[in-house]
């Protein structure tokens, strides 16, 4: 358990004391650019799936007679 412990305290201090941050400024500007880009995206497929979903509907019914 002391184990778990020790890595546990060995792990805050690395991310404390070793790791460089973003800073907030760019983390929100970057949050954003891809908040915007998954939603163009999300649209874009969406679109897609609409398109197709019209072209094969009409495709069987023409089969269909």
């Amino acid at each position: 358990m002391a184990g778990i412990v020790n890595y546990i305290k060995e792990s805050f201090g690395e991310l404390k004391n070793n790791v460089t941050w973003t800073p907030w400024a760019e983390v929100q500007k970057l949050t954003i650019l891809v908040a915007v880009f998954s939603i163009i995206f999300s649209l874009a497929i969406w679109g897609v799936d609409t398109v197709f979903s019209k072209v094969i509907s009409s495709y069987f019914e023409l089969i269909k007679g």
